[in-house]
């Protein structure tokens, strides 16, 4: 055992490996669930505790924390932040519902750092406690939601919207280039009027924007808020006064956001609403992005023997027995990710229920899926985007050709004879295999002038 060290907590010593730099309720953790390594917590909740680490070095700092641990402290937690210790921490997902074995993981291993860097020991807990310094005037409670919140926004703003924003520009600027050829509609996947290939992408731009809309709202309204200052169960007990405020104004000046102190502390500890809140609308995207790409594949299905108005690029050969197939392979990763999205808010919904009076006690849950939603959304937006939508072509012929065996131009005669004999030429038309005008003109419903002057599909978008 030369290659461990004792380390010890209220439960008393356990073994912990020479060269970590966590401590006791670290060792805990990792050996009482045993998860794989892929089931860890994230590492953008670890860094974004690491934040709520440094913003208390300095407050605590300005409330009588001697200066030098203080320093060594917030070094140690800025390192955390950049990446540099990711290895220490190794805690899964799945522990207690609080993430307090993650609040100490970090806790400890901020202390071990600074400790290391003030006595050349590594370990133990002088001259910096993991409790008494680094975690001083905070609780798990209060810690770990806040860092959720944290992880979130920042995620989403430096990931999320910009694939947001690169998807949107990419259908707007089809939508533009398609916007005069026009196509024939569908709904309930039956033929209908016409519209141009422009308008119907151009309501795939504007779903995306409005989730992009939506996500922005919800950053401000729900992530931005802050459960620190809450302590154990919201009283801000062992807290100085403005604890909160200034607590908020370090975090703010660390990440360069606008966060704020939540209105009400007991809310943002017993219920994580804000959070299943923006996962709903993540979940809203998903919903919007399978609607999308399933329009793209089955406007592109085909070649020959499908709808066939778009082309799509060609990314991989798609099948190992049937030569020069191509497949929408984007198109089924999108909806994947989608599905896989909409799994996480069901997980999230459900953690969202699991407060009990003061704590809700689903929170790695709910930030670890989060997260891997913001994730998925932003790679697979960024793929879609430049191997699908940025390469889309339209094929004009097998346009114009549906167009023109559409029965659904007869629509453009109702006011003029009807609606019922517009609906007698249609039917007449499809079971004596003519065009609208041959069998307009056979049922004596309509004269060749009317018919050429009223159905024209280009007055009809």
């Amino acid at each position: 055992m030369s290659d461990m060290r004792t380390e010890t907590d209220s439960l008393g010593p356990i073994k912990v490996p020479a060269d970590a730099f966590w401590g006791a309720q670290t060792q805990r953790s990792l050996e009482n669930f045993p998860f794989p390594p892929h089931q860890r917590m994230p590492l953008q909740i670890v860094h974004a505790q690491a934040t709520v680490k440094q913003a208390a070095a300095r407050v605590n700092r300005s409330h009588g924390l001697d200066t030098k641990l203080a320093h060594a402290i917030e070094a140690a937690a800025e390192a955390i932040r950049r990446g540099e210790h990711d290895d220490q921490f190794p805690l899964t997902i799945f522990q207690t519902g609080s993430g307090t074995q993650t609040n100490m993981n970090v806790n400890e291993v901020i202390a071990g750092i600074a400790n290391e860097a003030l006595s050349q020991t590594r370990g133990g807990k002088e001259p910096v406690h993991p409790n008494d310094h680094v975690n001083k005037s905070q609780s798990s409670n209060d810690s770990f939601p806040t860092a959720l919140h944290i992880a979130a926004l920042l995620d989403a703003r430096e990931t999320l919207l910009p694939s947001l924003e690169r998807l949107h520009r990419a259908l707007a600027a089809k939508s533009q280039s398609f916007e005069k050829l026009v196509k024939i509609g569908r709904t309930h996947t039956q033929d209908a009027t016409p519209l141009t290939l422009g308008q119907e992408f151009s309501g795939y731009a504007a779903q995306i924007d409005s989730c992009r809309k939506r996500i922005e709202d919800s950053l401000s309204r729900d992530l931005a808020a802050l459960a620190i200052g809450g302590t154990a169960v919201g009283t801000g007990l062992n807290a100085p006064e403005r604890w909160s405020a200034d607590m908020v104004e370090q975090i703010n000046a660390i990440t360069g956001e606008a966060f704020r102190p939540a209105d009400n502390t007991f809310e943002q500890l017993a219920a994580k609403d804000g959070l299943v809140s923006f996962s709903g609308t993540l979940n809203t995207l998903a919903v919007a992005l399978n609607k999308i790409a399933n329009d793209i594949r089955l406007l592109a299905s085909g070649p020959r023997s499908g709808l066939g108005e778009l082309s799509l690029p060609a990314n991989e050969p798609g099948s190992s027995i049937m030569p020069g197939k191509v497949n929408p392979t984007q198109v089924e990763m999108l909806t994947m990710v989608a599905a896989q999205v909409i799994g996480n808010h069901q997980a999230v919904t459900v953690g969202g229920m699991q407060g009990q009076f003061e704590l809700n006690t689903f929170m790695p849950l709910i930030g670890s899926n989060v997260l891997r939603s913001i994730e998925l959304l932003a790679i697979g937006m960024d793929s879609f985007s430049s191997r699908c939508v940025e390469g889309i072509a339209a094929n004009e012929d097998r346009i114009a050709e549906l167009v023109d065996r559409s029965l659904m131009l007869v629509t453009a005669l109702a006011p003029e004879i009807g609606y019922d004999n517009a609906a007698k030429i249609a039917k007449h038309a499809l079971a004596n295999g003519q065009t609208l005008k041959e069998a307009g003109l056979e049922l004596d419903l309509v004269d060749a002038e009317t018919f050429d002057r009223l159905v024209r599909p280009q007055d009809m978008v």
